[in-house]
């Protein structure tokens, strides 16, 4: 009977969030060549190539993909069963930034799982818009920063994670002349890729209401107010969606990048990082 490697599993999932091999042994303390074996002997265990060249990155192929949230999920059962029963002492505080509708769809369960696991742990959380969480000027404000990002390519900000981007709401409205959207304020990635697919597709739009929290645009939605664009893992389970109609055009993908800003509390701010990126699939 084989086992696979929990630390080949880590290595992988390491190499996807930072996009290389040697980014990835940085984050590990390998140098680059035990990485390469580490994935090597992977791939080598399951008959697949589990990687392929993307410019300047690394990026999983159909096989990766595949496999990316199954490990993932057995590094959380690893960790999980390790924190129960060694209770690691893990102890600072963690201030974290995550756009609104993360904050509300996704966030509860992962933080409530976290903190049952690592109690002496304190989070601070703020939802932004990605843009001022990605801004430069605000990174002192944040130790570990969740964020869209459309640069599926960027260095500073890896995309550990790509997310389609969805028409919500009652997508009959769009059967009228002009399409009207519910958005966040100026600045928000979704309103602006709605805009513009939308001027590209030569669909006249308006825009009837606006509310950077989640909560309300969602009551908006549920009163007929008009459309919106979301992520799909970040759709409210109560909501209607698709990725396009006879009407409405594909919006195409979305990056999410995590990202640490840390000097202080770095194991717990490693810690909230890796539960993050291993819950997110």
């Amino acid at each position: 009977m084989k086992n696979i490697s929990t630390d080949s599993l880590r290595t992988l999932v390491t190499v996807v969030e930072v996009g290389g091999f040697a980014k990835a042994g940085d984050l590990l303390g390998l140098s680059q060549p035990a990485v390469s074996l580490q994935i090597k002997r992977l791939e080598e265990m399951l008959g697949h190539k589990l990687f392929k060249k993307q410019g300047q990155r690394q990026v999983p192929n159909q096989y990766g993909e595949l496999l990316l949230p199954m490990a993932k999920q057995m590094l959380l059962q690893n960790d999980t069963i390790l924190q129960l029963f060694t209770k690691e002492n893990v102890t600072g505080k963690v201030r974290l930034g995550i756009p609104s509708e993360f904050a509300a769809r996704i966030l509860p369960a992962i933080i409530g799982d976290f903190v049952a696991l690592y109690p002496e742990v304190s989070l601070e959380v703020k939802s932004r818009l990605s843009k001022h969480l990605l801004s430069v000027s605000r990174e002192d404000q944040f130790d570990l920063v969740l964020a869209l990002n459309e640069d599926l390519n960027s260095e500073k900000f890896p995309v550990f994670m790509q997310d389609q981007l969805v028409w919500v709401g009652d997508l009959s409205l769009a059967q009228n002349d002009v399409v009207t959207l519910v958005t966040a304020p100026e600045g928000c990635i979704y309103r602006r890729r709605a805009i513009e697919a939308l001027q590209l597709a030569g669909i006249k739009y308006r825009i009837s209401y606006s509310n950077a929290d989640l909560t309300g645009l969602t009551a908006a939605l549920k009163e007929g107010l008009g459309i919106t664009v979301l992520a799909r893992s970040t759709v409210p389970n109560e909501l209607y969606y698709e990725l396009n109609t006879a009407i409405l055009p594909s919006l195409g993908k979305i990056g999410i990048s995590l990202t640490k800003h840390a000097e202080q509390a770095e194991h717990a701010v490693d810690k909230l990082a890796e539960f993050i990126a291993l819950r997110l699939t």
